[in-house]
């Protein structure tokens, strides 16, 4: 990714919040690309992973609207390697391009990429100057999601199973929000705006040597 802009890679397992996280960052000035949006944006009706999507899995998998059926699809590829292989090869690169994109019309303060399995791809870390992990335990995960989406306790398991643990997200990490069930709103913002003010910082030294 050709930016000189600072750049930071905000990671989390399946409902730790990093949504809620990178809407406070860019509520303070920063530039977010959430690449779960733009997977969104690709597979809404006539998004450009439809058609590819549609050939390589089924009409079954589109919904009347011509959208994914993500359902569908979840319990396709959540209990299928080689199914979620195939659908990450179509989708994974239609991504890296709208990223591109998006990251070199950003104007923020910084580049804040949203990415759920930024650990797992092994292609982001050489990418960005910091990685930030937004973590909770494995329980608080599984309530939020299924009061979120309502999704059934054995798909929230297989999503869980195919993304990196939380001790392999730590492992990795420059930066840690906790966003535990303890956590209230108020320290949550606490700890993301000391993170902010720190990574403006190191932008502005990023942008000064460049200079």
């Amino acid at each position: 990714m050709q930016t000189s802009k600072f750049k930071v890679g905000l990671t989390g397992g399946i409902g730790s919040g990093k949504t809620q996280v990178a809407n406070l960052l860019a509520g303070w000035g920063a530039s977010v690309i959430d690449t779960d949006l733009i997977a969104h944006s690709l597979t809404a009706p006539a998004g450009q992973a439809i058609d590819p999507i549609r050939q390589a899995f089924g009409a079954d998998v589109i919904e009347p609207s011509g959208a994914l059926n993500r359902a569908r699809m979840r319990e396709l590829v959540f209990t299928d390697p080689a199914r979620r292989a195939e659908l990450e090869a179509i989708l994974h690169p239609l991504i890296a391009q709208a990223v591109r994109q998006e990251a070199e019309l950003a104007q923020g303060l910084y580049l804040v990429f949203v990415v759920p399995l930024l650990v797992e791809s092994g292609r982001w870390r050489q990418q960005i100057d910091r990685l930030c992990v937004v973590d909770c335990d494995q329980d608080t995960q599984i309530q939020r999601v299924q009061a979120r989406n309502g999704i059934e306790l054995a798909t929230i398991r297989n999503i869980l199973a195919a993304q990196a643990t939380r001790e392999q997200r730590l492992a990795v990490a420059d930066d840690v929000i906790d966003n535990s069930k303890a956590v209230s709103m108020a320290a949550l913002e606490k700890q993301v705006l000391v993170l902010h003010q720190g990574w403006c910082n190191l932008a502005q030294l990023a942008s000064n040597r460049a200079s």
